[in-house]
This record gives C-alpha cells, sequence and structure tokens, in this order.
C-alpha cells in the first residue's frame, strides 16, 4: 500500500500547501459585497452558509466520475496513485477554485458569459456548443447510471433494456430534476444536500477503511511497467485522463463552481468551497480506485467485468468491503454522487441558456418553458443510449471527452483573467496546454472521431497545443476584458 499512501500524502499536503498559493494569488478580500448579499433574488442568488455552500458544491461536482472513471482507470495500473492526487492539486482543484473566484467577481455570470469577456465573441460561440452538449450529456449520464445502479443493486432487477422497474425508476428521477430545476436555490438543494453530503462522505470513508482493515493487496509501482498495463493495450496517454476526468480534472465543475458563486456570502469563504470540494472528490476516486484494485488482485472479480460492467463492479465491491447493510448505504451514497449532480447539471443549462437567449429568468413560465425543453432532449438522448447494447458506452465516450474539451476553455479563461490582473498565468495555461493535447489526440485517434493513426495524432495534437499556448499567452494584458453587459 506503499504507493497509495504516497499518493494520499500528495493530495493533502499538496492541497494545503498549493491551495495556499493559490488564495494568495487571487487575494480574497473579505470587504467586499459578493454578488449573492448584492443582487439576492431569493431564486439563484441565495446567499448561503460556508459549510452548506461546500456539502452542495461536493456533491455537485461529484457525480459518478470520481467512482466509474477510477474503477475503469485502475486496469491503467498503480501509476493511477500518483496521477491522480497530483492532477487534482495542480489541475483540477485550481481550476475549479478559479472559476468559482471568478464568477464571485463578475455578478455571479456563468461560464459561457466568462468565457465571451475573457476569450471574445467566436470563442463564446464554440463554447456555447460544447457546453450545452456536456450538460445534457450529464443529465442523460446521471439518470442512466443512478437509475441502473438503484434497479440492480438495491432492487435486484434487470436492467437490459426498458421495462417497467427501469422506466418507473427513470420516471422518479426526471420528475426529482425538474422539481429542483424549477426550485429556488435553497429550497431543495439548500436544504437536503448538506445531509446528502453526510452520506457521501461516509461511504467513501467507509470504502477507505475497508480497504485499511482488510488489508487488501494493492499493486506497488514498481511492480509494473509504467504504463503498458491496460488488459486491452490501451495507451496510457490520453486515454487514463479522459477515462478518470472527474477525479483528476473535469470541465463540468467550472460550470458548478459558478453557479455556487451567486450563493457566496464572502470571497474569503472560496477555498473551502471550491478548491477543498475537489480535494475531497480526489480522495473519493483515490479509495474507489483502490477497492477495485483490491478486488482485481484477490481474483473476486475479471478485467473483463470491469471493462463492460463498471455499475456492477460498485455493488460488488461496497458489499464485499463493508457487508450487506453498510455496503448498501455506500450504493446508496454513490447513487446520491449521480442524482444531485444531474439535478445541477441540467439547473446550470438552464441558467446559461437564459443569458445566452436574454431570457427573464424572474418568471416563472420561462423557466418551466425553458426546463421543458431541456428535458425532452435529455429524454430523447437517454431514449437512444438504452436502446443500444453499446449505447451507454458511446455516450459515455462523448461525454468524457466533452468533460475535458470544457476544461481546456476554462483554463483559458482563466490564463486570461489572470494575465490581464498581473497573476501568474502560467498556473492555469500549463494544465490547460496539457488538456488540450490530451483531448486533440484523443479525438483525432478515436472511433468515436477521426480515427487516425496515434503517431499521427500525436503530431497533430503537438501542433495544436502549441498553438493553444501561444495564442493564450500572448493575450494583451492591456486590453480590457470584454464588456458586453
Amino acid at each position: 500500500m506503499i504507493t497509495f499512501f504516497v499518493g494520499l500524502v500528495i493530495l493533502f499536503v499538496g492541497a494545503a500547501v498549493y491551495g495556499k498559493i493559490c488564495e494568495h494569488v487571487l487575494n480574497p478580500d473579505p470587504s467586499v459585497k459578493t454578488p449573492a448579499i448584492r443582487m439576492a433574488d431569493g431564486s439563484d442568488y441565495v446567499p448561503m452558509s460556508k459549510w452548506k455552500n461546500t456539502l452542495i458544491e461536493l456533491l455537485n461536482i461529484a457525480g459518478t466520475g470520481p467512482v466509474l472513471g477510477p474503477i475503469q482507470g485502475i486496469l491503467f495500473g498503480p501509476i493511477a496513485f500518483l496521477t491522480i492526487p497530483i492532477g487534482c492539486v495542480l489541475g483540477g482543484a485550481l481550476h475549479d477554485y478559479m472559476s468559482g473566484m471568478i464568477s464571485l467577481r463578475h455578478d455571479g455570470e456563468q461560464m459561457p458569459n466568462l468565457i465571451k469577456r475573457f476569450l471574445g465573441n467566436n470563442v463564446y460561440k464554440i463554447y456555447l456548443v460544447f457546453v450545452c452538449l456536456l450538460m445534457l450529456l450529464v443529465g442523460a449520464v446521471f439518470i442512466y447510471t443512478p437509475g441502473d445502479l438503484f434497479v440492480a443493486q438495491v432492487l435486484h432487477g434487470d436492467i437490459s433494456g426498458f421495462n417497467s422497474t427501469v422506466i418507473t425508476v427513470y420516471g422518479v428521477i426526471f420528475a426529482y430534476y425538474l422539481l429542483a430545476t424549477l426550485m429556488p436555490l435553497d429550497k431543495i438543494i439548500g436544504k437536503i444536500y448538506p445531509i446528502f453530503g453526510l452520506i457521501l462522505l461516509l461511504s467513501a470513508v467507509g470504502i477507505f477503511f475497508g480497504i485499511i482493515f482488510e488489508g487488501v493487496p494493492l499493486t506497488e509501482i514498481w511492480d509494473k511497467s509504467l504504463f503498458d498495463n491496460h488488459p486491452l493495450g490501451l495507451h496510457f496517454m490520453p486515454l487514463f485522463f479522459v477515462t478518470v476526468a472527474c477525479g483528476i480534472v473535469s470541465g463540468f465543475h467550472s460550470t458548478q463552481a459558478a453557479m455556487i458563486a451567486r450563493a457566496v456570502k464572502n470571497e474569503t469563504e472560496g477555498r473551502l468551497i471550491f478548491y477543498n470540494s475537489m480535494i475531497a472528490e480526489g480522495f473519493i476516486a483515490m479509495s474507489w480506485a483502490a477497492a477495485g484494485m483490491g478486488v482485481l488482485n484477490l481474483h473476486l472479480l475479471d478485467e473483463t467485468t470491469f471493462i463492460k460492467s463498471a455499475v456492477s463492479v460498485v455493488g460488488f465491491v461496497s458489499i464485499h468491503m463493508l457487508g450487506t447493510g453498510f455496503g448498501t448505504v455506500a450504493v446508496l451514497g454513490v447513487i446520491v454522487l449521480a442524482i444531485t449532480s444531474g439535478d445541477t447539471a441540467l439547473r446550470s443549462l438552464r441558467l446559461m441558456l437564459a443569458e445566452a437567449l436574454r431570457i427573464d429568468s424572474t418568471k416563472k413560465k420561462n423557466v418551466l418553458m425553458l426546463s421543458l425543453g431541456i428535458f425532452i432532449v435529455v429524454a430523447g438522448v437517454l431514449y437512444i443510449a438504452k436502446s443500444d447494447a453499446a449505447g451507454f458506452a458511446i455516450l459515455w465516450r462523448y461525454f468524457a471527452w466533452a468533460n475535458e474539451t470544457i476544461a481546456v476553455f476554462a483554463f483559458a479563461m482563466i490564463a486570461v483573467y489572470m494575465i490581464k490582473n498581473g497573476m501568474p498565468y502560467l498556473m492555469a495555461l500549463l494544465p490547460g496546454s496539457f488538456y488540450m493535447y490530451v483531448v486533440s489526440s484523443y479525438i483525432l485517434n478515436a472511433q468515436i472521431g477521426f480515427h487516425l493513426p496515434w503517431l499521427v495524432s500525436y503530431v497533430i495534437a503537438g501542433v495544436l497545443t502549441v498553438a493553444y499556448f501561444v495564442a493564450v499567452a500572448r493575450t494583451d494584458k492591456n486590453l480590457p476584458a470584454n464588456d458586453f453587459k
């Protein structure tokens, strides 16, 4: 377990040090009135306590990604125990913190408007297409996975297609999502999410101690080659970083941070709410990755199960580590993870579309019609994915790639903000460039993309990455950000 514990030290010590550096760079001002105070409207701008906001932020960002992703990512080997914490500290947590704080300092604007402000109208149009696609995919994925988990692991039913049980469970989740999307932020999300947050943390901690007390055998980094371990021969770069998205860097998180920015009462609370929530997600990812490796090393499940049905692995690991009672609670914690990300994803989409289309969100009729339009599209995506045996695998690949692509835009926006304010912008530009290489090399090679040979994909991705770095770095700090209000 040495590699695993070294990774945890990197995660928590790194977060303490680098989180403080990020906070020092932004220099939060406790005397500034935040949008939640200045623009309170009883619906989306609602001041809430820092601990409530932290638990809500954690639940918003921690979907099934930090569970299903690491379970599949551990097939690449113990290198995951180092790449997850390093990426989380230097990339993911910085991404979330900066996104939330920049929104906080610009009237709680959502990500599309921040992209337009700092990167211009042309980039904004491209981003808006990507982010709307991502939110729709998140909504579909986070109905599909918690619904199937509940049917399979709690009700012990069949999830192979549309049957009455699956339809009923999906319908209940849909109804809840619609209600949560329409209601004011503090009425449902603000009241029940802190309770869900405790369930989430207890389930993650339970898996962690199950690993420790059972002495689960974990492979050390020196026991295998660093990168050539996947049973299907998949390339570590870029496939690992697309597979394990939510435990390292996730563009989806920036949309959630911008939404919670409208509920923050003081700038000094930002590090706890945004940065540390991502570190908690990194811990969840590390725990599930270790649990998955332990099950593999004990030969309780084979690699094929991990590849074809990560959802089944979640239930097996939970019951094996914690027993039937607590294991069921852990499964419920994972279900909560997904549901509490899906509803806020669709809420974020509603806010972003309202801003882009200049729809008055103070009128209930407008909010209802916009929400219904979104849900009809999500239902269509879900139907297509569930009707095809390979539908979910395709849905997940597009979701994962779109998720990391959104992060590339967010890192560019953060870097430009830092350039204009005389801050060390390489903190954002370097991880942004890394993920530019990841998403471009992935889509150039992938069957869902251009299906080019790896060598060609790597070369073209390198050129695109250099272009991205130069374009962002050459931003003139003396030019004002676009004022489009």
